[in-house]
């Protein structure tokens, strides 16, 4: 069940929260084929199922930035704001990958709430660590700390 947050002074009040984990996403080849001609990155690691059968992975894998981008609608399952007039996000400290998403897999956002401090004008600023995690894989697939900043 999704954190609400209802206005900056709920949003201040998440620092050093726990968000949890999200229910788990299959990594279909339709969404790294779709994936794959929205960025024009035919890569055959990630669009040739016969050819990354004898690959370095063993079959085909999930582009690390199409992992990436789903840290956004993911992150909507975790927390849901209210009481504010808009949201941005503005951008990445660092970003990980440290193992690939093969096709097939299972994956979840766990969220983080690092820190939520005011900013100029009427806002604050969050930085959150996300792990995307993979189901039976002990290493997670996707670690980012992402900056976002709402505005009342």
């Amino acid at each position: 069940m999704a954190t609400e947050a209802d206005g900056l002074g709920e949003l201040l009040a998440l620092s050093g929260r726990d968000l949890g984990r999200t229910d788990w996403l299959e990594i279909t080849q339709e969404r790294v084929d779709t994936f794959a001609d929205a960025t024009g990155d035919h890569q055959w690691i990630h669009t040739d199922p016969e050819r990354a059968k004898n690959g370095p992975f063993g079959g085909p894998v999930a582009h690390g930035y199409l992992t990436l981008s789903l840290i956004i609608p993911l992150f909507g399952d975790l927390l849901r704001i209210t009481g504010i007039s808009m949201s941005v996000n503005y951008g990445l400290e660092k970003v990980r990958f440290p193992s690939p998403v093969p096709v097939g897999a299972k994956i979840r956002l766990h969220g983080a709430v690092d820190s939520v401090e005011k900013v100029k004008g009427d806002g604050v600023q969050m930085l959150l660590t996300f792990t995307v995690e993979a189901e039976g894989n002990p290493k997670p697939v996707c670690v980012a700390q992402a900056v976002y900043r709402h505005y009342a």
